[in-house]
């Protein structure tokens, strides 16, 4: 096992541990690494000392938090909506749309759509709006 520090393109830093720097190599050019703070898969391994322990002990470090006011709301917002909101994935379209015309139950929802669906949907009377982060790939 190999612990990296890695940094995403916003800046954000946190560790992560991969089974070798092959795996980490191939996980990064299939892009299934992603940023814990905004989602990004654009990664990259960051500067980072030696970490020596001496004999005997165990050093943890918790992990990063965010650096600023803005980057702890967007992590409060996306708690929230994680919490309080049902994920549909690639079915957000659909989803979007049968909720609106009622054939779904209404409740709060949220997923991926391309930009032209997404317009589409707002064209059509459906309230959208987008998310200032990108959905976390769970990978196990």
């Amino acid at each position: 096992m190999i612990q990296y520090s890695l940094k995403c393109a916003e800046d954000h830093r946190f560790d992560s541990w991969f089974q070798s720097a092959e795996a980490f190599e191939k996980l990064r050019k299939s892009r299934l690494i992603s940023c814990a703070v905004c989602g990004s898969d654009s990664v990259e391994k960051a500067i980072m000392a030696p970490r020596v322990n001496p004999s005997g002990t165990t050093a943890e470090r918790p992990l990063s938090k965010p650096r600023s006011p803005a980057e702890q709301a967007l992590s409060n917002l996306r708690k929230h909506l994680e919490k309080n909101s049902d994920y549909v994935g690639q079915d957000f379209v659909r989803e979007a749309r049968a909720i609106h015309d009622g054939d779904a139950p209404e409740r709060p929802i949220w997923g991926e759509a391309r930009r032209d669906e997404a317009k589409k949907l707002i064209q059509d009377g459906i309230k959208i709006a987008p998310l200032p982060f990108f959905p976390v790939r769970k990978t196990n």
